[in-house]
């Protein structure tokens, strides 16, 4: 079957088409691959930023903000259900030169996410307290970790409307915006948390809760100058009549993308905020130590990241365009391009184990484990990159249910379930729980690897 689809006339034209111009399809990843990954490492610093910075006041508060953020983040994944749809809509029709359609996908998504966006907001604001008990959240970290969600929680909004214009913006090949974007706002940030968690040119200090003050107020800042992006560079006028009658079709394909690709991303989200509840049985220590580690290794699949949604938003333009075998093969580079970029990096940061956890603690337990965990992570990071490559690009395709269906049943088998065993059932503590993450990791990228060689995903485009 595989043979037979990519041998017809068409397919053997554009086969040529790839051949002929492979400079400038890598040209555009570049172009969209650099700003993305500007962008994230700097929306990744806005968390960072508050750790590094906590670290100085207390590792307890450390420790309280690091669970809330896995709360955070695990609600912010909500938004992904209108997100993740809207970038690959979006990238597939402007590939097809159907602007009417991607006009009418962002302005439906920006409705749909406000109204999320308030409701999260709500939900995160009042039930702080109750959330972070079911946690199981040591008294002691309490008081710190209802304080910074009560703030950043109220705003969780701005999130919701930022990532939805970010992510039209980018499927137009206008990721240099957004990038610019979270520079102003990491900027805003740090000079927030300087002066409200110290006390700094005149302002209170205080601690916990001004590290969530100044995070809030950095999105807000976001969402208005992205807003302003929007109107201005890519949609200057929505036509009252492309939503008369209501684009129901547009609304329809967006669920049908984002509620599996939301749902894989919820399923992983939620499956870690049960294993920072078997860490945190393990003490504070273990549950700092992983707090500093996830930050850390952000840094390293960071590139991943950057490649992927850049890979993803040009292999929808290919198939928008009916160009298989270039999406194909495009999909292929990203992919041995990750894993080396990642296997790389994680290296680096294993032998600056020691150094990087003396700078963050003087707590000897956190950097000797910190330390190991970083070894482990090394293997991880290899089946890490090929997953971030292979679902954005599956999604891109159309191919949205393969992803949430692998992710659902390995990452509870494999991930929760052996971590639960090795570190908690075994005793292996928070080393044993690592060696079950690069497990999961490792065996669904060779699931993912065999669904993209396969091209079971060349006839689920939208466009057709």
């Amino acid at each position: 079957m595989k043979s037979t689809y990519l041998c017809t006339p068409k397919i053997k034209r554009r086969q040529v088409d790839v051949i002929q111009e492979p400079r400038s399809v890598r040209k555009n990843l570049t172009r969209l691959a650099v700003p993305i990954f500007i962008e994230t490492l700097l929306i990744m610093m806005l968390g960072a930023v508050d750790t590094v910075m906590l670290s100085q006041y207390s590792d307890n508060s450390v420790a309280a903000v690091g669970v809330v953020n896995q709360l955070v983040m695990f609600a912010f994944l909500i938004f992904e259900v209108i997100n993740i749809g809207t970038s690959v809509l979006c990238s597939q029709y402007l590939g097809a030169k159907m602007r009417k359609n991607m006009v009418q996908v962002v302005g439906v998504s920006l409705l749909l996410n406000l109204v999320f966006g308030l409701l999260v907001s709500a939900v995160l604001h009042y039930g702080a307290a109750f959330l972070l008990t079911m946690m199981g959240l040591r008294p002691e970290l309490m008081e710190y970790g209802v304080s910074y969600m009560e703030i950043v929680g109220a705003f969780a909004f701005f999130q919701a409307i930022s990532l939805t214009i970010s992510a039209s913006l980018r499927s137009a090949d206008k990721a240099v915006y957004p990038m610019m974007v979270t520079v102003v706002v990491n900027i805003l940030n740090i000079i927030g948390n300087y002066s409200l968690i110290f006390g700094k040119f005149g302002m209170p200090a205080l601690g916990v809760e001004g590290a969530a003050i100044s995070t809030a107020f950095a999105r807000g800042v976001s969402m208005v100058i992205l807003f302003v992006i929007l109107f201005r560079k890519h949609i200057p006028k929505f036509p009252l009549s492309y939503f008369h009658p209501f684009p129901f079709v547009e609304l329809k394909n967006l669920l049908k993308i984002g509620i599996p690709s939301a749902g894989e991303n919820m399923s992983y989200s939620f499956s870690q905020v049960v294993l920072t509840y078997f860490i945190n049985m393990l003490g504070n220590e273990a549950l700092t130590t992983r707090t500093y580690v996830v930050n850390i290794v952000m840094f390293v699949y960071l590139f991943a990241i950057a490649m992927a949604q850049g890979g993803a938003i040009c292999i929808g333009h290919l198939v928008g365009e009916k160009k298989i075998r270039a999406a194909y093969l495009l999909g292929k580079y990203v992919m041995r391009i990750s894993i080396l970029v990642s296997l790389v990096l994680s290296c680096i940061w294993a032998l600056m184990g020691y150094t990087l956890f003396g700078w963050l603690t003087d707590n000897p337990e956190i950097v000797r484990l910190g330390t190991i965990i970083l070894f482990i992570d090394v293997i991880l990071e290899v089946g890490r990159a090929i997953n971030i490559y292979a679902t954005n690009a599956l999604r891109a395709t159309g191919d949205v249910n393969y992803p949430f269906y692998v992710g659902l049943v390995v990452q509870w088998g494999v991930a929760v379930g052996c971590g639960y065993l090795f570190g908690i059932h075994w005793g292996w503590g928070l080393a044993g729980m690592w060696c079950a993450f690069v497990l999961d990791e490792n065996l669904r990228g060779v699931i993912f690897v065999q669904r993209w060689n396969s091209l079971k995903w060349a006839k689920k485009g939208f466009v057709k």
